[in-house]
């Protein structure tokens, strides 16, 4: 599927999916709710509503998921308890801030630790994503093998252009709920606010922070063009999205049902990686005939900045040796 500025630009709502085929007019054997906090026009709904599609036909009308986007069902703190407690069945999850829950999941958004691609995959996929669907496991959370794409954050800002470490002190910057988010910008003298991202846009227009950082995707899918001028491509951290079920609800389905919907939901978010990469190399673009001006940086100089102020031997410890060696293995360098 192609992901076009029109597809980008569809509205919000509920997807009560799977009426696009003729089975027996009966109701659903299993109803689950698959919560998330991206608009509609992001390409985790838009592959996530084709796999729901394919779950219901491929279970003759056993399984359906309805999916409740743009944090209908409550903000990432919220829904994430919701997903533990049963309430909601299906949730998608920034590593980091699962990290609240599961500190070793946010092993991946260690600053300037990816260099690219190609090198996230071989990780997520490797090692590094078996390490850390272990770990949430162990929490009562069953995660698709799967990692999706949510792509390389990049800083925007309302009121200056930063190109190198020193632009970032004393800046007021929005960060998700994750300790390491807030160690990162911290090290680099920033003035790091915790804000859960429905709420995101407002604390930026209204002042409250100076700038956020998102892949590219999110600042269009999200409008933070309207109240952000500045885009700084610093690629500071990879970021993706763990699709977690509640083990409870997983475990109610047949066993038949439970390999069509993780199989469905793998083989999404393989696509829905394509569709992101593809947004974000387009979405540059769009976004400077929207206003944003972008800037380039020296990452090498951002990460020795983070050295030098013990970011890395701070994480080192807290991951663990293991969790590190791992790390440091799938990124082909030392970073402490």
């Amino acid at each position: 599927m192609t992901i076009t500025r029109r597809t980008m630009l569809l509205g919000t709502g509920t997807l009560a999916l799977g009426a696009a085929f003729h089975t027996k007019a009966r109701a659903a054997e299993f109803t689950y709710k698959f919560a998330n906090n991206l608009p509609l026009s992001h390409p985790l709904n838009v592959r996530l509503k084709e796999a729901a599609d394919g779950i219901l036909e491929a279970t003759g009308g056993r399984m359906k998921i309805n999916i409740f986007p743009s944090s209908q069902l409550g903000n990432d703190t919220e829904t994430l308890s919701q997903v533990r407690n049963g309430a909601t069945e299906f949730f998608s999850l920034s590593p980091l801030i699962l990290s609240t829950l599961v500190p070793a999941a946010a092993i991946n958004g260690v600053g300037f630790a990816f260099p690219d691609y190609a090198t996230v995959w071989k990780a997520m996929d490797g090692e590094l994503g078996a390490y850390a669907r272990a770990e949430i496991e162990k929490k009562g959370l069953v995660p698709m093998e799967k990692i999706w794409d949510n792509g390389f954050r990049q800083i925007t800002s309302s009121n200056r252009a930063i190109t190198t470490p020193d632009d970032l002190k004393g800046f007021k910057i929005r960060v998700p709920p994750s300790q390491l988010w807030q160690s990162m910008f911290t090290a680099f003298g920033s003035a790091p606010t915790t804000i859960n991202f429905a709420e995101v846009y407002t604390a930026l227009s209204t002042g409250i922070v100076d700038g956020q950082e998102n892949p590219l995707a999110i600042v269009s899918s999200a409008k933070l063009y309207e109240v952000q001028k500045n885009c700084a491509m610093t690629n500071h951290m990879w970021d993706g999205f763990w699709l977690l079920a509640n083990k409870r609800a997983w475990e109610r389905l047949p066993e038949d049902v439970r390999g069509t919907v993780a199989e469905k939901l793998n083989e999404a978010g393989l696509a829905q990686r394509a569709d992101t990469a593809k947004v974000n190399d387009t979405v540059r673009e769009q976004l400077t005939k929207d206003g944003m001006t972008f800037t380039e940086c020296d990452k090498a100089a951002f990460r020795e900045t983070l050295r030098q102020a013990g970011f890395y031997a701070e994480w080192k410890g807290k991951f663990g040796d293991e969790a590190w060696s791992i790390l440091e293995k799938a990124v082909g360098a030392s970073l402490s």
